[in-house]
């Protein structure tokens, strides 16, 4: 398999397609190698149109959703970004690549243990991975210029966009399996937000995600 060839297929026949023309988000695909983030056993799948399995019930996002969030968010180098979820520490890396430091926080230890050695490997050292559950907020280090929620959650919690800076940036995947939206929230002004709906998809939920209050009676 000449594993450049398959890149530019990934790229052509399914990133583009998919409204990601910004060419430095494309040049950062053919930089930062993402069979060298997917598990061992799956590695054949690495360009695959399809989420692969980390374990624990949770997946990488497809290649052509990690690019469109990493465009949507318009990231600067100044950017300081908060990612919940570290996966395998792709999306991670990407993000690290754009901004100026990524707070990734993971649940799961062994997923967290992936990261590190991923972006260990790739001499990736803006990133400060954390274990924890941030499915409702991480205060810690806010205020941030970017936020990413790397699985979806029924409810957005407002923590996640008060903990914005004035000009920052939110993506979340918002809703109930088989309906979601994928939402871009920005901060325009202290305590002032606008929402734009950016596509319809579905994925897995973030652990102790946030659920609508059920009234009982």
């Amino acid at each position: 398999m000449d594993i450049e060839q398959t890149r530019s297929n990934m790229v052509a026949q399914q990133i583009r397609p998919w409204y990601v023309l910004d060419d430095n988000v494309l040049d950062l695909l053919y930089k930062l190698k993402r069979e060298e983030f997917v598990p061992a056993e799956s590695r054949a799948m690495a360009f695959v149109d399809m989420e692969i399995p980390l374990g624990h019930g949770q997946v990488m996002l497809t290649p052509k959703m990690e690019a469109r969030i990493v465009q949507e968010l318009h990231i600067r180098k100044t950017d300081k970004i908060l990612e919940v979820g570290s996966g395998s520490g792709y999306m991670t890396a990407l993000l690290a690549e754009r901004g100026k430091h990524v707070y990734s926080i993971e649940i799961f230890p062994e997923l967290k243990a992936m990261a590190e050695t991923n972006l260990q490997a790739h001499g990736i050292t803006n990133v400060t991975l954390a274990h924890g559950d941030a499915a409702l907020g991480w205060p810690q280090y806010a205020p941030y210029d970017v936020i990413v929620l790397t699985a979806s959650t029924p409810v957005l919690p407002e923590a996640f966009q008060n903990s914005l800076n004035p000009g920052g940036r939110l993506f979340a995947i918002v809703g109930d399996d088989p309906v979601m939206e994928a939402l871009l929230v920005t901060c325009v002004a202290p305590g002032e937000f606008t929402t734009t709906t950016l596509f319809e998809t579905c994925t897995a939920p973030l652990v102790n995600a946030l659920r609508p209050t059920r009234f009982t009676f």
